[in-house]
């Protein structure tokens, strides 16, 4: 019963942190839609419609795109992305709207697959465009933990052997050389993303930033 409580807490952070994208969306130009993300190759047209690609595509088109795939997240995601060009930021925000909570591959491990690719991805539209928030700790912080085994996006391979330090957060995880910052600098840098990890400090952020490169793309 309590692991079923917590799975339930999660897929409210879920809805939470994709109508909070939804809300994004609605506010974006067409010049916004169309300007690159911190995804490597994608607009922030292509990130918005891949947040909810492997809803959209259910159990069974997953499966035959991994296995077209070889089962490379890479592959399946630019898989995603051709199947889903056609869509019109309307109806990207139409879908975003029918699918608010977690279904499929992004409910797995109770939503929090589902929440971390959110509030990711939606970061990766935000800081390319310049417009910052304050993400709540409720949704960070299980992102973060979520984050340190999160092996299809590589991010244990990233940090190991790095001490990870939130200094807004009271949250830490792993030992070794130094890395802090903000929490969702830190929660970017984990995901690869060199524009945030300019943002951290401390003798790790060196090995860490080496580790992510090349610039990521939509799946690292």
């Amino acid at each position: 019963m309590g692991e079923r409580k917590r799975e339930a807490r999660v897929g409210h952070l879920v809805r939470d942190e994709r109508a909070d994208l939804l809300e994004l969306l609605d506010q974006l130009t067409a010049r916004q839609w169309a300007a690159d993300s911190l995804c490597a190759g994608w607009s922030v047209r292509d990130v918005a419609a891949h947040v909810i690609d492997y809803d959209i595509a259910g159990w069974q088109k997953t499966i035959r795109r991994l296995l077209s795939a070889s089962f490379s997240l890479d592959q399946a995601n630019a898989g995603g992305g051709i199947a889903n060009a056609h869509l019109t930021p309307d109806e990207i925000r139409e879908l975003l709207a029918q699918h608010l909570s977690p279904r499929g591959l992004t409910a797995v491990f109770g939503g929090r697959v589902g929440l971390l690719d959110a509030l990711v991805h939606h970061q990766d539209i935000r800081r390319a465009l310049d417009l910052p928030r304050t993400i709540p700790p409720a949704r960070l912080i299980p992102a973060l933990n979520f984050a340190r085994v999160a092996f299809a996006a590589g991010i244990p391979r990233r940090i190991r052997g790095l001490h990870l330090v939130a200094t807004d957060l009271g949250w830490t995880a792993g030992r070794g050389p130094v890395v802090e910052g903000s929490g969702e600098a830190l929660l970017m840098g984990m995901a690869g993303r060199q524009h945030a990890i300019a943002e951290l400090h401390g003798p790790g952020a060196g090995i860490l930033a080496r580790r992510c490169a090349p610039p990521p793309t939509l799946t690292d």
